[in-house]
């Protein structure tokens, strides 16, 4: 069987961390108002600490939901590949919480996928050093090294990627799970 290298968060899930900032903020924001990768930017850098006091309270997974169609097709192609999830767990600005985010991000993945095995985790920042047939990821960055097909899933942080960049980098893009369907179960 392939082997599929799967990000978790803002592919198989949305994560659940704009809320945790718009409840922190009592704000409304909305992925279109984050201009960078990380969400926490949106924090006044006057309420950092602040922040990191509240968030190592918090759990990113309590309120995390499924991307449209990601378990059904996830499912089906678990039939036909081996799949991974791969995944980063420690946060840029809070690295003393990255325990209990790895811990979090175990017990959501095992509570809500149970047709992958825990043995299939792998909790990392550097993906680059995965050797697979198949990345799936929204980060650009995360797609390099081995790999036959590279498909960046579409997210918040990465619209403005040009048609000519992922050629480069040998990607193609997908708007959703039913795109990877067609890709990878025709």
């Amino acid at each position: 069987m392939k082997k599929i290298m799967i990000d978790m968060d803002e592919v198989i899930c949305d994560g659940g961390f704009l809320s945790l900032v718009n409840q922190f903020l009592k704000s409304n924001y909305t992925l279109e108002d984050v201009k960078g990768y990380y969400i926490q930017d949106l924090i006044p850098k006057e309420r950092h600490e602040e922040w990191s006091k509240f968030f190592n309270t918090k759990n990113v997974y309590d309120d995390a939901k499924f991307l449209p169609d990601t378990y059904e097709v996830m499912e089906k192609l678990s039939k036909k590949y081996e799949l991974y999830i791969t995944t980063a767990y420690i946060f840029r600005d809070n690295e003393e919480y990255s325990a209990n985010n790895l811990k979090n991000k175990f017990e959501w993945l095992f509570e809500n996928l149970p047709f992958i095995s825990p043995d299939n985790y792998i909790f990392t920042t550097n993906k680059e050093i995965i050797n697979c047939d198949i990345k799936i990821d929204d980060k650009l960055s995360n797609l390099r090294g081995d790999a036959q097909i590279k498909l960046l899933f579409t997210a918040y942080h990465n619209k403005q990627l040009t048609d000519e960049e992922l050629k480069e980098n040998g990607v193609i893009r997908v708007d959703g799970w039913k795109d990877i369907e067609k890709i990878l179960l025709k």
